[in-house]
């Protein structure tokens, strides 16, 4: 999954930076609000942590722009400002969580974890389908008792493709949330994880499937 954090506090920023990444997602950074507008008028994510002093332009007005373009991905205002007033400003402009700071980057994952699992539609930290078991906390794989070895990217893959289960999901749209601006993977990478992963899979009653010219549908075999 794909993170926009936007944040001018560089030993701060640099910190969740790392935090995020080690927990799985792919992040790219925004240092200012001009930046964080381009960003998300540009690329594609799946939640934004958003910081409210911001230069060149307020982490508010980056939110109502994003609103008002009928954007729903979840955005976690992280901020310092602390009055009642400041929260629900944030609220009504359209932030789904607000974070003081400072805070404990293990409060900042799981919260981000909740609001990837809400605007995916789901209550529970597992995802299964068939005899697949995916733990969106500790991010293992099983399929019955057994864990299945994955690589990161194949992991990464795996999550995106349950987290659309039920949808097809175009290979560029893997190829997007697997990228940074500072690495880059292919479409042809994507196939290649897409091949490993039919493999591993093989047996759990789980397929992918190609739709062509359209991506790639998780399903249970029939």
């Amino acid at each position: 999954m794909k993170i926009l954090l936007v944040e001018d506090d560089l030993t701060l920023g640099e910190a969740v930076m790392l935090a995020v990444r080690q927990a799985g997602f792919s992040v790219d950074w925004a240092h200012d609000g001009v930046q964080a507008d381009s960003a998300l008028s540009d690329y594609t994510y799946d939640a934004v942590l958003l910081d409210l002093g911001l230069p060149r332009r307020e982490g508010l007005v980056v939110l109502r722009n994003l609103r008002k373009r009928g954007e729903t991905l979840p955005v976690m205002v992280l901020t310092a400002r602390d009055t009642v007033e400041d929260r629900v400003k944030g609220l009504d402009a359209g932030s789904d969580d607000y974070l003081l700071k400072p805070f404990s980057l293990d409060e900042l994952l799981a919260r981000l974890r909740a609001l990837l699992r809400r605007s995916n539609g789901l209550a529970d930290t597992q995802i299964r389908i068939g005899r697949l078991n995916f733990d969106s906390v500790s991010r293992q794989a099983r399929v019955d008792d057994a864990s299945l070895v994955l690589s990161a990217r194949e992991l990464e893959v795996l999550e995106i493709l349950l987290n659309h289960r039920g949808r097809v999901t175009a290979k560029e749209a893997i190829a997007d949330r697997l990228t940074g601006w500072d690495d880059g993977v292919g479409e042809n990478a994507v196939e290649v994880y897409i091949h490993r992963l039919r493999r591993k899979l093989d047996g759990s009653g789980v397929v992918i499937r190609t739709l062509r010219g359209l991506g790639y549908l998780l399903e249970v075999e029939r």
